[in-house]
């Protein structure tokens, strides 16, 4: 039997519900990726995952569904993995900072292709769902403001333009998605410490002034 024909006799079924799901997203994000999301059609995304088209829509009832599916969860798990980090670091907004900024990095290298699509493809979501992901955003910049006010208020920081400085330092991280290659000369550690040392510096830390 045709292997779309077995993957419609699963769904039809309630089996491989969990497997078909995830073909379906893994699918979506190779399109994405390779012909953007207003290239990519549903028909595209099934054909990737080796399953009918009514078998894709089983899964998932649009693209546009997959779009905000995916960048919802990447931004979600950036939160905790971003406040995770925040909380073991040692008690210092230095140390906080740089455990954030690490992690940032780590997460864009290690999830490259859903951390691009959720910057690059913003504006093809539509109003209500760009709206819940842009309050997903806003939360990651939180994270990063409340500790650089910290270190300000510490003494600890000499940052004059702190609002400026969240995003310098949200933006370039962001970036590591759109440059990174495992290729490149240089492992996903290095860049996150190295851009942790850049932060620091951003902000003016008294460690990166000695």
């Amino acid at each position: 039997m045709p292997i779309a024909k077995l993957r419609d006799r699963e769904v039809q079924a309630g089996k491989d519900s969990a497997g078909g799901r995830e073909s379906v997203l893994a699918a979506a994000l190779e399109s994405f990726a390779a012909q953007g999301f207003h290239g990519t059609s549903m028909r595209d995304i099934a054909a990737r995952a080796d399953m009918s088209i009514s078998a894709a829509y089983y899964y998932f009832p649009s693209k546009a569904d997959l779009l905000r599916h995916i960048m919802v969860s990447v931004t979600e798990d950036l939160i905790a993995i971003l406040e995770t980090a925040r909380d073991t670091a040692s008690d210092t907004p230095a140390a906080r900072l740089a455990a954030i900024v690490r992690a940032y990095v780590r997460l864009h290298t290690e999830r490259q292709t859903e951390s691009f699509i959720g910057t690059s493809e913003l504006r093809s979501l539509s109003a209500d769902d760009r709206a819940s992901v842009v309050a997903l955003h806003d939360r990651v910049s939180d994270i990063f403001k409340t500790v650089i006010a910290d270190g300000c208020r510490s003494g600890q920081f000499d940052c004059p333009h702190p609002a400026e400085a969240t995003r310098a330092i949200a933006t370039m991280c962001t970036a590591v998605a759109g440059w990174y290659r495992a290729s490149g000369p240089h492992n996903p550690q290095t860049i996150a410490d190295r851009y942790a040392t850049l932060a620091l510096r951003l902000v003016g830390s008294a460690a990166e002034r000695r």
